[in-house]
């Protein structure tokens, strides 16, 4: 009988690599929201990927980016987080990238003790010339890490590369029950649902002036009841999220439930509001509230 492995495998890299297709890919259920905005991952997600006799704890973080204010700064902790309890550590880049957009984390990874698997994504974009010149690069920037060309979104080389993080994973009972998904409660995949549809239907600043929380989830045999409040930073703000005659805001309600009745396989009933929470993003106090700071 094959002894059991199990740990945490993080993902890490600058935004818009692709790290949420690829964990989506990995677990098989949308647990990360995917945009093509940058910064959409605010948070640190785990999703839970479970076999006979292994268990793959995946951590999507925050695109790393230089922080300009303080929910930023909140975001680029959960990434350091990642470098802490890691057992197997993703970097994902891109064609056409050459570094990281900061040099601390990349000096982790370069001195890192625990194996690094370099991802190059996107590589159904490019041409075999480029991919090659890429690989070369990144092996000379990263002679101890392991590049695999991948397609996240077009499941190219997934499997393979989750067939070698298995190889890598150290013998362990699993840490989780095996018939857990991810870390995060069902409120948090109702915030984030509504977040993603705010992305892709907002422009500008808006989006990121953005925060949403469910105050109500009543869970019956038949239906979820939702009520969720999405905070904006000024009144102006406000009135763009609901629209002319609340229209943009009950498109974000009707798309918000479609998906979460296919993720909670329920009817789902969802009221929302909108409320100004003036300057929360540099505000300490609210972001300890939303999750941000310890």
């Amino acid at each position: 009988m094959n002894k059991h492995r199990s740990g945490f495998v993080n993902i890490i890299g600058n935004p818009n690599v692709g790290k949420s297709t690829l964990m989506n890919a990995f677990v098989g259920e949308k647990l990360s929201i995917i945009t093509s905005k940058a910064q959409t991952t605010r948070h640190r997600i785990l999703g839970i990927v479970n076999g006979d006799d292994f268990q793959v704890i995946l951590s999507d973080t925050p695109g790393i980016i230089k922080p300009a204010y303080e929910l930023q700064s909140s975001m680029m902790d959960f990434v350091k987080s990642a470098f802490e309890d890691a057992d197997v550590l993703v970097y994902m880049v891109e064609i056409g990238e050459k570094a990281l957009k900061d040099e601390a984390f990349f000096k982790k990874i370069e001195n890192s003790k625990i194996p690094v698997l370099l991802l190059l994504n996107k590589i159904d974009t490019s041409e075999q010339e480029i991919l090659e010149e890429q690989i070369q690069h990144w092996q000379q920037l990263l002679p101890k890490a392991e590049i695999h060309p991948i397609s996240a979104l077009e499941n190219f080389n997934v499997k393979e590369v989750f067939d070698r993080i298995l190889e890598l994973l150290p013998e362990a009972p699993p840490y989780y029950p095996k018939d857990q998904l991810t870390d995060k409660p069902e409120r948090f995949f109702v915030n984030e649902t509504l977040r993603e549809k705010i992305l892709l239907h907002y422009k500008k600043e808006i989006p990121y002036a953005v925060e949403v929380e469910t105050e109500e989830f009543i869970e019956d045999d038949d239906i979820i009841r939702i009520r969720s409040v999405i905070m904006v930073e000024r009144d102006t703000q406000k009135g763009i999220i609901i629209g002319h005659k609340g229209s943009a805001l009950k498109r974000v309600g009707v798309e918000a439930r479609k998906d979460l009745e296919k993720f909670f396989d329920k009817q789902v009933h969802i009221e929302l509001y909108v409320k100004v929470n003036k300057n929360w993003r540099n505000n300490t106090s609210q972001l300890r509230r939303f999750g941000y700071n310890s």
